[in-house]
Parts: C-alpha cells; sequence; structure tokens
C-alpha cells in the first residue's frame, strides 16, 4: 500500500477567461502595447512613441472647437452615381457600406463654431470613409465651407486626410479640384485667412488642391504627404528616394510645410495663428 495517494488531475478541459476584444493596440512605432481607453483620451496618439493614428472626424471637431459650439451643416449633400460606375459592387452599394461602417454620409463633415472664441467655418475629412476620396459631395461641402468664411467674413479651417480623387465619378471628381481652389481665391481676395491642416495621410489630387492653398499649411508629426505614392515615383523615375521622402518633416525643410503641430497642441496652436492674422474689422 503506498504512503502517499496518487494525485488526482482533472480532465475537465479548463476555458480562457473571456477577454474583451478591441481592448489593446499596438504601436507601429514601437511596439508598445497601449490601453484603448488611454489612447482615446489622448486623442489618438500613443504617449510614450507620439504616433498619431487616424482620429475620427467628429473627435477632431470636438477637440478644436471650443466645447457645444459646433454647428453642422450640409447635412443634405450626398453622393450620386452619375457614371453608373460598377466594379466588385456598384458604387451606391459601396457608399451604403461605408455609411453604414462610419455611421457618415459622406467623406466630409462641415459646418461653423467657435474656436478660442472666435467664429471659425470648418470642415474635416474622415479617412475611414472611402479613404476619404473626394467626390462630388465633399466638394462641395468643402467649398460651401469655405463660401460661408466669406460671407461671415470668418478663418476658413480645413482638416485634410485623404488618399486623392474618387474614381468612381471620374473627371466629375478632378472638377473639384478647381471648384475649391477657385472659392479660395475668393476668400483670399476678401482678406480672410485659411488654415490648411494636412494629416497622414493626404495625397494626390487633394494635396495638388486645397489642401496646399493655405495661408499657413500645418502638418501632423510623420505624417504622408504628397502627390503620387513613393513607390509610383521611383518606378517612374528609376532613381532611390531620400529617406523621409514625402513626411512632414522632409516637406518641412523644404518649405512646403510651415509648421509641424502634434495633435494634443493643435487647438491652442491654431487659435494663437488666428488671433495673430484674423481681424474682423479688417475683412474686407
Amino acid at each position: 500500500m503506498a504512503l502517499f495517494g496518487k494525485p488526482q488531475y482533472s480532465t475537465v478541459t479548463v476555458k480562457k477567461k473571456d477577454i474583451p476584444k478591441d481592448l489593446w493596440t499596438k504601436c507601429p512605432k514601437t511596439g508598445e502595447i497601449i490601453y484603448n481607453k488611454v489612447l482615446k483620451e489622448n486623442l489618438m496618439v500613443v504617449p510614450n512613441s507620439g504616433y498619431h493614428f487616424p482620429l475620427k472626424a467628429r473627435d477632431r471637431i470636438a477637440s478644436m472647437l471650443d466645447k457645444g459650439t459646433f454647428e453642422e451643416m450640409d447635412t443634405g449633400v450626398h453622393s450620386l452615381d452619375p457614371l453608373e460606375f460598377n466594379a466588385t459592387s456598384s458604387y451606391p452599394e459601396k457608399i451604403k457600406q461605408n455609411q453604414a461602417k462610419t455611421k457618415e454620409t459622406d467623406t466630409v463633415i462641415s459646418g461653423v463654431g467657435i474656436m478660442g472664441g472666435v467664429p471659425v467655418s470648418i470642415a474635416v475629412m474622415d479617412f475611414r470613409f472611402m479613404a476619404a476620396s473626394l467626390g462630388s459631395a465633399a466638394g462641395e461641402k468643402l467649398t460651401r465651407t469655405i463660401e460661408r468664411g466669406v460671407e461671415r467674413k470668418i478663418p476658413v479651417i480645413i482638416v485634410s486626410a485623404s488618399g486623392g480623387a474618387r474614381m468612381q465619378e471620374g473627371i466629375l471628381s478632378l472638377m473639384q479640384l478647381a471648384k475649391t481652389s477657385a472659392a479660395l481665391a475668393r476668400l483670399s481676395d476678401a482678406g480672410i485667412p485659411y488654415f490648411s491642416i494636412l494629416t497622414n495621410p493626404t495625397m494626390a489630387g487633394v494635396m495638388a488642391s486645397y489642401a496646399s492653398l493655405g495661408d499657413v499649411i500645418i502638418a501632423e508629426p510623420e505624417a504622408l504627404i504628397g502627390f503620387a505614392g513613393p513607390r509610383v515615383i521611383k518606378e517612374t523615375t528609376q532613381q532611390d528616394l531620400p529617406d523621409g521622402f514625402q513626411t512632414s518633416e522632409f516637406l518641412l525643410d523644404r518649405g512646403l510645410v510651415d509648421l509641424i503641430i502634434p495633435r494634443l497642441e493643435m487647438r491652442d496652436r491654431v487659435i494663437n495663428l488666428i488671433k495673430a492674422l484674423y481681424r474682423a474689422e479688417k475683412a474686407v
């Protein structure tokens, strides 16, 4: 007879404790694991590395304007399907899918609000909606944002993030480049400042038009900014590209970007710029 009894082991499978999904996010820059609640409270900026994740348009508006002052406008502007475009799915179906995913009607959210006590006309692009591609509806919203600046004699702020023109609308999409640029010419003639804020990524037709026409052009750190992508340029030119090509820092050194401002400092610094450049009584 054994002096000690044989240990008993359970044959019942032990289930892992359920862990809520979407609880953590990995920093692409350092590999650090960030608690999503902390990340959201920090405006989607990783505290240690300073890496800037994309920020929803409404969250950005809330972070920039005085609390409770935003009045959304142009909500009735929607994309149509003038070319009856079809690929893997129809264009209307693609729009519906993105509306369901983002809970937004299109790429741009526009309206008016108060920033540091100063009325502003503002439009913000949301990259989640079809990579913030520029279609007729987005172009119309941006143009109305600029026109409100002219009519009300208030500064205009546009926060850009885009992969470029919306291919499903063809030439109609490209026409928005001229349309928005013409509106900005009228704003300039009226002596009203326009602040263009570039986020990651701001590319192609958007960068070739209104995004690069600001009286002050501001970029977030390490944002990808340019026309064609680096791979396309390298294949076309058959040349190696410089380190950091098409980043905010690269373009700041070469004069295309005026300032690089981290997201957490953006509101206060833009307010200072507005107060330095804008005098309502001097707008003509």
